[in-house]
């Protein structure tokens, strides 16, 4: 199943690996400034082995035949939501969420890497149904393939990641063949209905829709908190991001992320470490590599020769830009507190990994893109 007939680097689209690798660094060095206050570089070595596997089994993943592969997605789509049960059933429960579950050894995030399987069954799943897309039994079918693991993942609870799941259809029916009134009208009602359910939640204390600790994090995104610990964290953030200027304070010279005052900072809120170092010339840079490899994900799918891979592409790209999106808007205050990392930049092995993987999916399909000068 593994395609060895092509040279290792023979037709692999290195601009994309490129544009990857800068914002892994990116992220190493920022996770290095982020952890010095403690004199412990653990975090920061960890960091470097996790990009390390997550290089390896990129290549794994770019050098499997997708089509084959494809033909197996319920197979996929059945062992991706056995452990998500897992893990509501075996999993570790932190901070009054139960997400992580222990793999030989290792505490393994499964919600992560089941974005990235998502991403696959769907675009599959889509594709085996876009002929006749526009009929009530596939789409019902495909809204019912994606809400299953929805509410495992809601059940953790993982707020953000299950919304990252509905974003990610959404995202595929789009390049699909669904004509675009469906998707606006659609998409319009889901506004609707996310407006009344995010405004009765504000003025219910006592709702049961969601956690408690999600409602204070919706609340005090839209109120202040009613203390100033409610917002503590998006406040450090904030006045980081601003007290870097234009040109930052310098590497390991930012005093709010040195003196850890900003929680998380290597993690959810490493934006906040990389403004307040690299001041706003260090964001547009960051920001600029993350438009990038967007950009170029998407010429990807354009040249994809199938619907199947183009579906793959499109979903994983617009899970990159949802995921930084919704980082980015955390840590300027603009949006609540949803613990959801940046791509590549942030801590994580489970994060990494995934993206890792769905980066070798990319470039898998891109092997088979029509030869272009670029």
């Amino acid at each position: 199943m593994l395609n060895l007939k092509r040279q290792v680097f023979k037709d692999i689209d290195i601009w994309l690996i490129l544009l990857m690798m800068a914002l892994i660094s990116i992220g190493v060095l920022a996770i290095s400034s982020a952890t010095s206050f403690s004199g412990d570089t653990t975090t920061l070595y960890k960091q470097i082995i996790f990009a390390i596997i997550g290089f390896f089994l990129m290549i794994v993943v770019t050098y499997f035949d997708y089509k084959k592969v494809g033909d197996w997605y319920l197979g996929v789509y059945l062992i991706t939501n056995i452990v998500l049960v897992a893990v509501l059933l075996f999993g570790s429960n932190t901070n009054g969420a139960t997400r992580w579950i222990s793999i030989a050894g290792i505490e393994i995030q499964p919600s992560e890497f089941a974005k990235i399987a998502m991403i696959f069954c769907t675009a599959k799943l889509i594709s085996l149904k876009n002929d006749k897309i526009n009929s009530i039994v596939p789409i019902i079918q495909i809204g019912l393939f994606q809400f299953v693991p929805f509410i495992l993942i809601n059940r953790q609870p993982n707020l953000s990641t299950s919304l990252v799941i509905v974003a990610l259809l959404i995202v595929q029916l789009f390049v699909s063949k669904l004509k675009l009134r469906y998707i606006f009208a659609t998409a319009l009602i889901g506004i609707m209905v996310i407006s009344l359910g995010v405004g009765y939640i504000i003025r219910n204390p006592n709702q049961t829709i969601i956690d408690d600790y999600q409602r204070n994090r919706i609340v005090t995104a839209f109120t202040g908190g009613d203390s100033q610990s409610d917002n503590y964290q998006t406040s450090r953030s904030i006045d980081a991001i601003g007290s870097g200027g234009l040109h930052g304070k310098g590497l390991y010279q930012g005093a709010i992320s040195q003196l850890n005052y900003l929680p998380e900072s290597h993690n959810d809120f490493i934006v906040a470490t990389i403004a307040e170092e690299f001041g706003f010339i260090g964001i547009l840079i960051l920001l600029g590599i993350i438009v990038l490899f967007i950009g170029r994900g998407l010429f990807l799918a354009h040249m994809s020769d199938d619907d199947f891979g183009k579906l793959i592409i499109v979903g994983y790209i617009g899970m990159i830009a949802a995921q930084s999106f919704i980082n980015l808007g955390v840590v300027t205050g603009i949006l609540p507190n949803t613990g959801l990392p940046l791509p590549f930049v942030s801590y994580g092995g489970s994060s990494l990994w995934a993206n890792m993987m769905g980066m070798g999916l990319v470039l898998n399909v891109g092997l088979n893109r029509e030869d272009t000068m670029f």
